[in-house]
């Protein structure tokens, strides 16, 4: 995996504000709708994870939740590179 993934769903608050998040700071990333992708759903519970959203970065990294601590230092190391 060489991106960043967020799974969401539909009507999810946090996953809405992750997802704006990433894009006020310019962050690439795709989203997978689990409740269209049931695989997707199956990934997030491999995961240990049971609420969304769930984001999965490309060195294995994941959590759950509207996290703007995580955010904010994915945000430090794209300025800094």
């Amino acid at each position: 995996m060489h991106e960043i993934v967020v799974y969401t769903k539909t009507a999810c608050p946090q996953c809405n504000a992750t997802k704006k998040a990433f894009g006020h700071h310019g962050i690439s990333y795709r989203a997978v709708d689990v409740d269209a992708d049931p695989s997707a759903r199956d990934e997030v519970r491999a995961l240990g994870y049971s609420s969304l959203p769930v984001v999965v970065l490309p060195d294995g990294r994941h959590w759950a939740g509207f996290r703007p601590d995580r955010i904010a230092e994915l945000t430090e190391k794209k300025h800094a590179a």
